[in-house]
């Protein structure tokens, strides 16, 4: 049997074909997003960013509420496309945010003067810590493009993530401060 697209016949078998390897070539993307050291990736991006941007040396820890107790919080994103799709997302408290910003700055922390420079700061950091996984991703043959950096801001609210592939996560400290570093991927559309 066949079809006939006008341009293009297809027969049924060519199409149960090419979706058995469409499936397989999934497979195999899941196995490829499964051996990639993700963790290390964003781990040594948190690092450089930190040490580089903000002359901060953070120490990671275990724990996936770091960054998001109680109070105002930020919480900055970035997402990726291509062969991969994903998300890179800072969760951090208004004390450190402002700790952060003063520091990228070059100012005292009572000089911030107003939201807008913490949000930008903390999009950038995003962007930054973002740019470097995208840029491994597609040095690993997994090619996407960056989004520009959003985010999310106030004391009482709950974001929450479903239908990835794969999630890691990554708290760090810097003094008493600490914050969350999140990470979605699955197969690009």
């Amino acid at each position: 049997m066949t079809i006939d697209y006008g341009w293009k016949q297809l027969s049924i078998k060519t199409i149960f074909d090419n979706n058995r390897q469409l499936k397989r070539g999934k497979e195999e993307f899941m196995s490829d997003i499964g051996t990639l050291d993700i963790r290390t990736f964003v781990a040594n991006a948190i690092n450089e960013v930190f040490a580089t941007m903000l002359s901060m040396e953070v120490e990671l820890i275990d724990g996936e509420q770091q960054g998001t107790e109680e109070g105002n919080r930020i919480i900055g994103s970035v997402g990726f496309a291509g062969d991969v799709m994903g998300s890179v997302c800072i969760h951090v408290n208004d004390n450190f945010a402002r700790l952060m910003t003063a520091a990228m700055l070059g100012m005292e922390v009572d000089e911030i003067e107003g939201e807008e420079e913490i949000h930008d700061v903390i999009g950038e950091l995003c962007n930054m810590i973002g740019g470097d996984l995208k840029s491994r991703l597609c040095d690993s043959g997994l090619p996407c493009k960056l989004s520009i950096p959003s985010i999310t801001s106030g004391n009482d609210f709950m974001v929450e993530s479903k239908g990835w592939a794969r999630k890691e996560q990554l708290g760090l400290q810097h003094q008493a401060h600490t914050a969350l570093v999140e990470v979605y991927m699955k197969p690009g559309e």
